[in-house]
Formats: C-alpha cells, sequence, structure tokens
C-alpha cells in the first residue's frame, strides 16, 4: 500500500500531538466493535469481497473524497485575497486615501502604484508556485490496497469509501479509520495520536468499550497510525473528515514546526519593525519641531516607515523557494514541504540507512550452503518456500530469492500448501511460515539473523543426520557464517521443524529447530557512492552510517566507499549510554550497526543537541523514527508508507549523487533570499542614520513623501529579479544555516556606508550648489544619489568577489537594475518631474555623483572583504 496525507510530515512527531478530550470518534467505528466480523461487515452493508465498482462510485458521491486538511490549490480568488490582506497594502491603501482626501494626488497616486506592483508580484508568483507544486506532488503515489469485487487492486487513496475491504502488512499507514477483520501478530504504532512510543497488539475479536477511551478498543485503527509488524483484513468504517484524525485536523493544521528558515526570517522582520516603531515617531517629532509644520512631518514619517518595510520579502522568498522547488524536481529530487529546501542546505551532518544508499539495491544470492558452507540445493528449496508463501513485507532479499524461478517446478510448490504465517518484524528479527508437506506432515520454515535462529536451534543438520547444537558447535557455526559477513555477504539462517496440525501457530513455536544452513546475498557497493560521499564531505557534509544490519557486512561495505570504521557503535552500546554520552559519540563514530528504530532517532537528536543541522535518508518502515527527528527527512518514490510521510523531501532516484545536487539547489535558494535580506537591512540602517540628520539640521524636509516612495517603488522594482540570479560557487561550498549575527554584523558595518556618502551629498548640494533656499533641488540632489547608491549596492553585495569582474550577476537582475538607474537619471529632466517635485539637476552634479558612487563602491567593498577576511560574514 502506498498512501499519503500531508498533513503527515513533521506533525505527527511521536509525544507532539494529544488528542483532544472534546474530539469524538466516528459513533459507528464504536458501533463496530463488540460485533463480529460479519455483522460488522453486515452494518456497513459490504461483504468480504469487498464493494462493487458502482456502489463504490455511489458511496464516494455521498461521502466524499478520503482526504483530511492537506494543503490545498487555491483559487485564483483567494490568492488575490491573500496578497491585499496583507498589513503593507492596508497601510498603504490607508495613506493613499488619505492622500486623496487631503489633496495630494501625486502622492496618492503613487502610493497606489505600489499597492498594485506589490499585489499583482506576489498574486502572480504565488499561482506559479501553487502550480509548480501541486505539479511536483502528484508525482509521488498515493494508492491503498483494496478488495473490490473479490479481487485486489491499488486505487487512488482519496477513493476509499466506508464499505471498503482493505489489506495491511508490516509498513503500512492505516489508511482510514478501520475495523479490524482478521489478523496476525498485528501490532500497530499509534505514537502519533496518543503519544505511547511502544507498539499496541490489535485483535479481530469482538470488544466492548467498558468505559475505556476509543483508542484503547484492541480492534480498531485510525487514520494516521502505521503497521509495525503483522499482517491484517480490515474494513473500512469511516473517511476524510468523519475519521479521528480529520476531527482533529483544524487543530493540526496550524501546529506546523518552525525550522530555523521560519524563525529566522520571524527574527528579520521584527528586527525591521524595531527599526520603524523607533524611527518614525522620531522624525516625525523632530521634523514637527524643526519645521513647524506637523502636517507635512506626519506624511513624511510615514513615507519613511513605507521606505523602512520590507515588502518585498514575501514575493522574494516566494519565487525563489519555488524556483528552487522546481530547479530540484529536475534533478528528482521532490520538495514537499518548500521551507525544508534551507534546511538541506543548511544540512552538515547526513544520516543514512546502508543499503541502497551506499549498495546497489539489487541483491543476488551468491551462495545457498548448508553449516560448513557447502553448497546445498535443498537450503535454497527450503527459503523458497519460505519466501514464496510469506504474505507480508517483500523485501530485497525475499525478491532474490524468488528470482530462482527454477526453484519452483524442481520442488514441485504445488505440492505444498500454506498453513499459518509467523510475521517478520524488527525485534525477532526472522519471519516463519508453516506448511504441509506433500507427505502430509506440517513444517515451519524460519528464516533470519543468524544469532536469532541459533537462538532457538537444538540441533542441526549435515549431510542428512542431525546433530546436538552444542556450545562448542556454536562457536564453529558463527564462524563459519562470520567468515562470509567479512566477505561483504548479508547472511541469513535457515532453520525448519516438523510439528503437530493445530488451530493458530505463534512465535512460541519458533523453538527447538533444526539449523539447516545459510544463504549469503551480495548487494556490492554503488560506482557512484565513492565520489559521492567525497562531493558531499568537500561541501561539508559528513555522512554517517545508521544500520539495522551487523557491523561485519556494514564494515566491508563502509571500508569500500572510503568511510572510516575505526569505531563502530553497536545498538546494545547506545541502549546503555545516556543522551550526553551518546551525543560525545556520536560525532565521533561514523558506523551504527545492529540499530533498532528507537536508536536511529536518539542517535538523531544526539548530533541536534550538539548544534548540527542533520538530514536522514531512508526509505524502510524502520527509519521513520529517524526521518520525523531530522532537520530534513530524507525519502525516495520507492519507500514504504510510513517512511514517505514522514519525509520533508522525495528522491525519484536513490542515489547520493541526487541528493548532492538536491543540497547545492538548497543552499542557492537561501544565498539569494539572504541578499535581499542583507540589501534590505543594511539599507534601512544606513537611512535612519541619513534620515535622523537631515531632519535635524535642515529646514525642510530632505525629500518630500512623493518622493520616498518612488524611490522605494524603483528599488523595489529592481530587486524582483534576485531569484534568477547566479551564486558563486563558494557560497554554496559550505552548509549555510541562519546565522542572525552574520546578518546583524553585516548590517552594524555595511549599512553606515551609505550614510556616509548621504552626508558627502548633502554637502554638495548645500555647499557646492547653495541648496539651502532650494528645498526642490536638494531634494532631487538626494533622490538621485540615493536611488543609485542603493541600486549600485545589489551588485557588490550579492557576492563575495569582486563585482562585474570575477562575478556578474544574471541578464535580468543586470537589466532591472540598469532600467532603474536610467530612470533615476532621466526622471528630473521628464514631464512628470514638477509633479514629483524635482528640478533639473546642474551639469556639474553628474562628475561629482559619479565620483560618489565610484567611492561608495570601493568604501563597500573593502569594508565587505574585511569582514570576509575576519569570517565575520
Amino acid at each position: 500500500m502506498k498512501i499519503g496525507f500531508a498533513v503527515l510530515p513533521k506533525l505527527l512527531r511521536p509525544n507532539s500531538v494529544k488528542a483532544p478530550a472534546d474530539i469524538h470518534v466516528s459513533r459507528v467505528l464504536v458501533e463496530c466493535a463488540p460485533l463480529s466480523a460479519g455483522e460488522t461487515l453486515a452494518k456497513l452493508q459490504s461483504s468480504s469481497q469487498g464493494l462493487s465498482g458502482e456502489e463504490a462510485h455511489r458511496r464516494l458521491e455521498e461521502h466524499g473524497p478520503n482526504v483530511v486538511a492537506r494543503e490545498k490549490r487555491h483559487t485564483w480568488v483567494g490568492l488575490l485575497g491573500r496578497a491585499l490582506v496583507n498589513p503593507l497594502v492596508i497601510l498603504l491603501s490607508i495613506l493613499a486615501t488619505v492622500a486623496y482626501v487631503t489633496g495630494d494626488f501625486r502622492a496618492g497616486t503613487v502610493m497606489v502604484a505600489m499597492v498594485v506592483l506589490g499585489v499583482v508580484l506576489r498574486f502572480v508568483q504565488e499561482a506559479k508556485a501553487d502550480a509548480a507544486a501541486a505539479r511536483l506532488k502528484a508525482m509521488i503515489r498515493v494508492t491503498a490496497t483494496v478488495i473490490r469485487e473479490g479481487m485486489a487492486r491499488e486505487i487512488p487513496l482519496a477513493e476509499l469509501v466506508p464499505g471498503d475491504v482493505v489489506k495491511l502488512s508490516a509498513g503500512d499507514m492505516i489508511p482510514a479509520d478501520i475495523r479490524v477483520l482478521g489478523c496476525k501478530d498485528l501490532f500497530v504504532i499509534q505514537a502519533s495520536l496518543t503519544g505511547e512510543s511502544l507498539p499496541i497488539e490489535k485483535t479481530d475479536a469482538p470488544a466492548n468499550g467498558g468505559g475505556r477511551s476509543a483508542l484503547d478498543l484492541p480492534n480498531v485503527c485510525f487514520l494516521g497510525t502505521s503497521v509495525e509488524r503483522g499482517t491484517a483484513t480490515a474494513l473500512v468504517v469511516a473517511t476524510g473528515l468523519n475519521t479521528y484524525l480529520g476531527a482533529m485536523s483544524k487543530a493540526l493544521v496550524g501546529q506546523q514546526v518552525q525550522t530555523s528558515f521560519d524563525i529566522g526570517v520571524n527574527r528579520f522582520t521584527w528586527l525591521m519593525i524595531r527599526f520603524i516603531l523607533v524611527l518614525t515617531p522620531l522624525v516625525f517629532v523632530v521634523n514637527g519641531l524643526t519645521k513647524g509644520d506637523w502636517k507635512g512631518a506626519f506624511f513624511f514619517a510615514l513615507a519613511v516607515a513605507v521606505g523602512l518595510t520590507p515588502e518585498m520579502l514575501p514575493m522574494i522568498v516566494t519565487v525563489c523557494l519555488s524556483k528552487g522547488a522546481i530547479a530540484m524536481s529536475r534533478k528528482k529530487v521532490i520538495v514537499k514541504r518548500l521551507h525544508s529546501i534551507q534546511n538541506l542546505g543548511a544540512m552538515d551532518v547526513l544520516c543514512a540507512d546502508k543499503t541502497g544508499t551506499l549498495t546497489l539495491d539489487r541483491v543476488i544470492i551468491e551462495k545457498h550452503c548448508d553449516v560448513v558452507r557447502k553448497e546445498d540445493e535443498e537450503v535454497l528449496g527450503m527459503a523458497y518456500l519460505n519466501s514464496y508463501f510469506q504474505t507480508g513485507l517483500k523485501n530485497v532479499l525475499d525478491r532474490a530469492v524468488l528470482d530462482h524461478r527454477e526453484v519452483h517446478a524442481e520442488i514441485n510448490v504445488s505440492q505444498w500448501e500454506k498453513v499459518d504465517e509467523i510475521p517478520f518484524d524488527f525485534s525477532r528479527r526472522l519471519m516463519s511460515v508453516v506448511v504441509e508437506t506433500p507427505q502430509d506432515t506440517y513444517r515451519i520454515v524460519t528464516k533470519g539473523a543468524p544469532e536469532e535462529i541459533f537462538r532457538r536451534c537444538t540441533q542441526f543438520e549435515l549431510n542428512g543426520e542431525l546433530q546436538p547444537l552444542e556450545y562448542v558447535f556454536i562457536q564453529d557455526l558463527k564462524e563459519e557464517y562470520e567468515a562470509l559477513s567479512e566477505d561483504g555477504f548479508r547472511v541469513l539462517a535457515l532453520a525448519y521443524k516438523d510439528v503437530p496440525r493445530k488451530a493458530a501457530y505463534s512465535q512460541a513455536d519458533e523453538c527447538d529447530m533444526i539449523l539447516r544452513g545459510y544463504l549469503a546475498f551480495l548487494d556490492p557497493p554503488k560506482e557512484t557512492a565513492r565520489p559521492a560521499l567525497e562531493a558531499l564531505r568537500q561541501h561539508g557534509v559528513s555522512a554517517k552510517i545508521l544500520t539495522g544490519d551487523n557491523e561485519l557486512v556494514s564494515k566491508k561495505i563502509c571500508h569500500e566507499v572510503g568511510l572510516p570504521t575505526e569505531r563502530i557503535l553497536l545498538g546494545s552500546q547506545v541502549e546503555t549510554m545516556s543522551d550526553s554520552q551518546l551525543a560525545e559519540e556520536a560525532e565521533q563514530v561514523t558506523l551504527f550497526a545492529r540499530l533498532l528504530p528507537m536508536h536511529k532517532q536518539r542517535i538523531v537528536r544526539a548530533l541536534q543537541s550538539k548544534g548540527h543541522a542533520v538530514g536522514f535518508l531512508g526509505d524502510g518502515m524502520n527509519d521513520a523514527p529517524g526521518l520525523r527527528a531530522a532537520d530534513v527527512g530524507i525519502s525516495v518514490d520507492s519507500a514504504v508508507d510510513i517512511a514517505k510521510e514522514s519525509a520533508d523531501v522525495i528522491l525519484l532516484e536513490k542515489s547520493l549523487l541526487v541528493l548532492e545536487e538536491g543540497v547545492l539547489e538548497g543552499r542557492k535558494v537561501f544565498a539569494n533570499i539572504l541578499k535581499y535580506i542583507r540589501m534590505g537591512a543594511s539599507s534601512n540602517f544606513g537611512n535612519m542614520f541619513s534620515v535622523l540628520g537631515a531632519s535635524a539640521f535642515l529646514r525642510f524636509l530632505p525629500m518630500a513623501p512623493i518622493q520616498i516612495l518612488t524611490n522605494n517603488l524603483l528599488y523595489d522594482f529592481s530587486q524582483v529579479a534576485i531569484p534568477t540570479d547566479e551564486v558563486d560557487h563558494e557560497q554554496i561550498a559550505r552548509p549555510r544555516p541562519w546565522a542572525m549575527k552574520e546578518i546583524t554584523r553585516f548590517i552594524l558595518f555595511i549599512g553606515p556606508c551609505s550614510s556616509v556618502f548621504d552626508y558627502t551629498t548633502y554637502f554638495l548640494m548645500l555647499w557646492v550648489f547653495g541648496a539651502w533656499n532650494n528645498p526642490a533641488l536638494f531634494q532631487t540632489g538626494w533622490f538621485v544619489e540615493s536611488l543609485l547608491t542603493q541600486t549600485l549596492i545589489i551588485h557588490i553585495i550579492r557576492t563575495n568577489r569582486l563585482p562585474l569582474l570575477q562575478s556578474r550577476a544574471s541578464w535580468p537582475l543586470i537589466v532591472t537594475t540598469a532600467v532603474v538607474i536610467m530612470i533615476g537619471v532621466w526622471l528630473p529632466f521628464s514631464p512628470v518631474a514638477g509633479a514629483l517635485g524635482f528640478r533639473p539637476l546642474p551639469g556639474l552634479y553628474w562628475p561629482l555623483i559619479l565620483l560618489t558612487l565610484l567611492c561608495y563602491t570601493v568604501l563597500t567593498q573593502l569594508v565587505k572583504m574585511w569582514l570576509l577576511a575576519r569570517k565575520w560574514i
């Protein structure tokens, strides 16, 4: 079964969500609990053969699709509403209205233009991002295994209806609220709903509530939980918003876990708000006291507030993330949650499973031998029966066994009949089938981890004779399978036991068995694994292998791909360590073997406690806890349900080379967002000094409100192309976590550079061009200088190299900045100059302003290089 809900990733972490007491379980589900399987089917007007196609279609129309709170595509009206209902848009709209009412039509028109620009840009870009996200998510399969008209089939999860009969096995997520009709050793993980970390056993027997919570009923399971082990047939009772999770969906929607990126953007926004709250009242009071024109001071202060607002930030972030997601999809990386892109770029430790990550994940049987490693066809035949008759999750080892189709005829499988099954689980690490032999006897055939098989055996078979499995033999037999493991083979042991016929068999029957031999599987390392790991290391990402496999095989594979294995940490050792001890060890160790699922989660959290941004790559049911705990969970499209739903990022190809490209793309996205933040913050910080100083000593406003708004409008336009910009190699060479200290240092040192040349411009306008009594000339001169310096600074801040010479911006960014500069130069001589309060500038102004720009560029570049040399940014 392959299923998926957008509300599940990161929301349903273990211990993170407790069910509110007032949220009720479907009444029908509770009523079904005390009924027998037949009565339950009758109540839902269904049968063991499932629904007909026609009836299923009718019920889908009646109950609606099986979806809960999920990311929905927005209508164009909704997107437009989101763009309009924005504090900045509301503020500008109020200011424009006030301007029109008071007769200042010029200011009102510019404010309306700013509103239109901001709304249109955000609407268009969010519409594109919404469409792109929908296309990307459609690439991930979302189906469930259902019985319809007596046939098992895969259908889209949304088409599941009450009355459907579904099949479940280890690794599946529960696709709806269900009543168990039949099961075998069924254990379900309900941590996402109840906070209980241990699996809960479920049965198919009728059960009365008896005052118990519905979550404690032993024969019902809930959407959002998952099968830890066992198999089951179940009846869908409630779907979509009628499920327990559906009733909780409104509470869950607002509980998304904030990434470091979200927190960083919020902190930056509040920093800008603090600038505005401090500067705006100061500007109003200073200008009101020095000029005596409180109305003019009011409009000037409001215009300054608008100029300080980072109104383009939502659009820049949205476009950068959606552009990054689309670029990553072309490289076979699907982003389920846009803001996880930055965490992917910030990742400095990658925890990964071994199988399929370092290895080809195309397992073949290299040897099938008896207990002394002598080739034995009967061992292969016994393994074939086990894999053929099991109904649980067939892994790559089972598929490798079943690839030997010639065995099917050799042992005449049709003469064998399956009687029962004891499913695989990760704590036992083995599975058994009970078969009736052609001689009408009953036999348990078990395969699994050798150490687990040894514990359950009292004899071994060699050359047709049974020998007691005494301690001395155990050591010899262990040496045989360890010799295979050290050669890089994945070894399973096979055992059997003849048993009497009975109604059902359980784990208790897996005892007093006869060890028959070994299967040696080879999963060789990928040719790309070593160069991919080396490339990740050069990009600042260290790899750690977290596997449930034994340390001998894992060590050999790690050695072949260039990972150090001087120290290995086993799951049994992890179990005995405190969190602080594990944190110290986890930083030093590269290979962790024989891990249980919760060990992986603990290791991830231990690394996070040391300040690492941790990614986790996994595709198995046992990887889900690690995926949920990681800063960015990474899975593959072929993964089991619970792994895919726990992940933030899905790889369409299980390759570290694909992941490396995703990491670099995530860093590019963050680099471009950081460019806007640095520019906006440093510019605003510098403007704070310039506006306050000019307001204090001038007898008139340093710039008319309409001119501030026009300046801000043009500057915003020049930054629209930032998401298209190129990113230098060194900016993506290392992980880029969100560092507010670096941004603060950048603001404190780069911001005042612009203020220095604002004051030199004041000097030129007042003392060279005598603008003491000519406010329009002063305002025009400062407007042009301010616009040109702000626009040019983009090319200095966007790179750590020499701008234009060593690093050049993208053509869209070059074009937008060139257009804005030309408009700034043209405006004082344009037909609209009078309306905006401009007047022509004298000829001497232009060479002096060119010299100002040159000096400003040199100073800013020197300060930037000084900060880089000290590694402050």
